[in-house]
């Protein structure tokens, strides 16, 4: 199939990379001049793993292309709108305003029988209101509301075989033809057993959201346990351990450490709150600012083990590792890893940061840090050791050989990712977060 993706960041260059690489024609359009000449490079403005090579093989076949024209869309059947939804300056509301341009200038182009496929991650209500537009711009044209459920590191991978597909479309025949067309366009993963959810436009919507805020709840429930277990002698990664094995919770994310961060889940439930507080309905999501306090303290708890450890911040060189605000990126969108070390760094402290991959967007964020490479170089001379993003090449460091490059034998796990035991062991004075 002919199709066409709007907004080429994250979410949109990943799809129509895959889009093409599972044999469709697929052109990229984004205002971003720089990003566009990128990625028509088969370069990857960020990084994601296995990005790189999708990218290069779908250029090479022909099946991908990227412009900066809008015009270039004409003569594709599916539309998929994939612009970023930040969040408002001033509010938690979610800015809609790129959603909004793209729709404009994408209509200007759209022909009746074209599907448009909204997959940014909007409040519950855009979609019905788009639908309108749509309808009054191009008659005989559908919206479409499927969102993405991609985890950073594994974008590609979710894509091409993702775990669920949610079609938000109209009721009646109009529907079933928009859904069909997308079992067309995911052909393989219909093939291959997918799940797939056809449902309404709010629906569709909510999942999303509603998604995010259970991930989002469930980090901070652990993360409000930790507290709990520095308070009483407890561990909470055992605690963790214990009841992941109820059917009922499952153990996946529930690792304290100093929470969630990224360009998703703090940004999509502060609008889901503010959405629902829209609707006259903000006592059902109350819960969801609890949610946030927690997660946000847990990044004070760090900053406050620091200065017990250290006596205080004032030129104490503190060595920080990790800057992502997860590993196999480099986002720092609303990183923990990069608040923290902006919190030391202004509270006194001499910091010295390390990532794998993020350093050049850290930099441009917090040029007033420094940088270095290496973990070898971060930690040398150091006085406090503090691991914030899980990175292999971190959690497999020798804690042995760390030793011989310290001032001071100190390290806090902000993401209890380490062996404790094994620091221990080393001669280390070994900090988790609940443990």
């Amino acid at each position: 199939m002919r199709l066409s993706v709007i907004g080429c960041g994250y979410l949109g260059a990943v799809h129509a990379a895959a889009m093409a690489g599972l044999g469709h024609t697929v052109v990229g359009v984004d205002v971003d001049e720089a990003k566009i000449a990128a990625l028509s490079q088969a370069r990857a403005p960020f990084f994601e793993p296995g990005l790189p090579e999708v990218l290069a093989s779908a250029m090479a076949s022909g099946r991908l292309s990227f412009t900066t024209d809008f015009s270039a869309v004409a003569g594709a059947e599916v539309h998929f709108v994939a612009v970023g939804t930040p969040q408002s300056a001033g509010s938690d509301a979610a800015d809609l305003r790129f959603v909004d341009a793209a729709f404009a200038s994408l209509l200007e182009h759209v022909s009746p029988g074209d599907v448009i496929v909204g997959k940014s991650t909007v409040p519950v209500g855009t979609a019905a209101r788009l639908a309108q537009l749509v309808a009054g711009r191009v008659p005989g044209a559908t919206l479409a509301w499927n969102p993405e459920f991609l985890r950073e590191g594994f974008a590609v991978q979710d894509t091409v075989s993702p775990d669920r597909l949610v079609y938000g479309v109209p009721s009646g025949e109009e529907g079933v033809r928009a859904a069909r067309i997308l079992d067309e366009v995911y052909a393989s993963a219909v093939a291959a057993g997918t799940p797939v959810i056809v449902t309404d436009y709010a629906t569709a919507e909510l999942v999303k959201v509603a998604a995010n805020a259970f991930l989002a709840t469930k980090i901070s429930f652990i993360n409000a346990m930790a507290e709990i277990a520095e308070a009483t002698g407890a561990d909470v990664t055992q605690l963790a351990d214990a009841i992941g094995h109820d059917a009922r919770i499952g153990r996946r994310f529930l690792n304290a450490g100093v929470g969630f961060g990224g360009g998703c889940l703090p940004k999509d439930i502060r609008a889901f709150s503010a959405r629902a507080r829209e609707l006259g309905r903000g006592e059902s999501v109350r819960f969801l600012e609890e949610v946030d306090k927690i997660n946000l303290r847990r990044r004070d708890r760090v900053v406050d083990l620091v200065r017990e450890e250290t006596g205080g911040l004032h030129g104490v060189r503190v060595a920080v590792l990790g800057l992502a605000f997860k590993p196999h990126s480099d986002d720092i969108r609303d990183s923990p890893a990069l608040d923290i070390a902006v919190r030391l760094a202004e509270g006194g402290a001499i910091v010295t940061a390390t990532d794998p991959e993020a350093i050049p967007n850290a930099r441009r964020r917090a040029p007033h840090l420094t940088y270095t490479d290496t973990a070898a170089d971060a930690v040398a001379d150091a006085d406090i050791v503090v691991l914030i993003t899980e990175w292999p090449e971190f959690t497999n460091l020798d804690p042995h050989t760390l030793g011989h490059l310290v001032t001071h034998k100190t390290i806090i796990d902000g993401r209890n990712a380490l062996n404790p035991d094994a620091w221990r062991t080393a001669g280390w004075k070994f900090r988790g977060l609940g443990r």
